[in-house]
């Protein structure tokens, strides 16, 4: 079952709608999964974790299944046995839904989940995917995408969060050594500019006519 979606903005990890949730999660459980999502949306807008237009983060005993098309990152929730075809299909009928609206709305939203039309959107696809054995997903899943186009790279979230954190660690700790730095301080710096900045000049432009006149004396010899 496809219990939270969530369709971002790619250029800056905006969140611009995430849909009905699921009615029988708890709302604890529901607020984690969905700041989960947001984080692996402003992974994705980083560049730091997408490489093609389709992956898989495994999180507990459900999978974020995630589709980016045209600047737009969809993303759904599921358990775990939830047919993997059912859901990037799903995410597919979304994308095609979203094409059909003025783009410049996306572009000009600015607070998040603020594209309160796709929340309808978004509800009235997923309640055709809610039950698996309907005619309607059975024939779903013998058609619709191939099997080669579902070999997509899968990831743990775990993994992703732990080399965020080393990266944030990383460059919390350059920022640290270069202002700590007594050469790259800004007045350590800005003294060694101003009192050696004019001999510079003057070693160089020694440098340039003695070059010159050592041609000159060369032409005429």
């Amino acid at each position: 079952m496809v219990k939270l979606t969530i369709i971002g903005r790619v250029s800056d990890g905006l969140p611009l709608a995430k849909g009905p949730r699921y009615v029988h999660e708890e709302n604890e459980i529901f607020t984690t999964y969905k700041q989960q999502g947001e984080f692996i949306l402003k992974e994705i807008s980083r560049g730091d974790l997408i490489s093609s237009s389709k992956m898989t983060i495994r999180v507990d005993h459900h999978c974020f299944r995630i589709m980016v098309a045209n600047g737009v990152c969809f993303m759904a929730l599921c358990d775990s046995s939830f047919p993997r075809k059912l859901a990037f299909l799903y995410l597919q009928d979304l994308q095609q839904e979203f094409d059909k609206l003025d783009r410049r709305l996306m572009e000009r939203a600015v607070n998040p989940y603020s594209f309160l039309r796709l929340d309808t959107i978004i509800g009235n696809i997923r309640r055709q995917y809610v039950d698996t054995r309907t005619q309607a997903n059975i024939s779903r899943l013998k058609t619709g995408i191939g099997e080669k186009d579902l070999d997509v790279s899968v990831e743990d979230l775990a993994e992703i969060v732990n080399r965020r954190r080393r990266l944030d660690m990383l460059e919390t700790m350059m920022a640290a050594n270069l202002s700590d730095s007594p050469i790259w301080g800004s007045k350590k710096l800005e003294t060694i500019a101003l009192k050696w900045t004019p001999i510079t000049i003057l070693v160089v432009v020694a440098v340039v006519l003695l070059w010159s006149s050592s041609v000159h004396r060369d032409e005429f010899q």
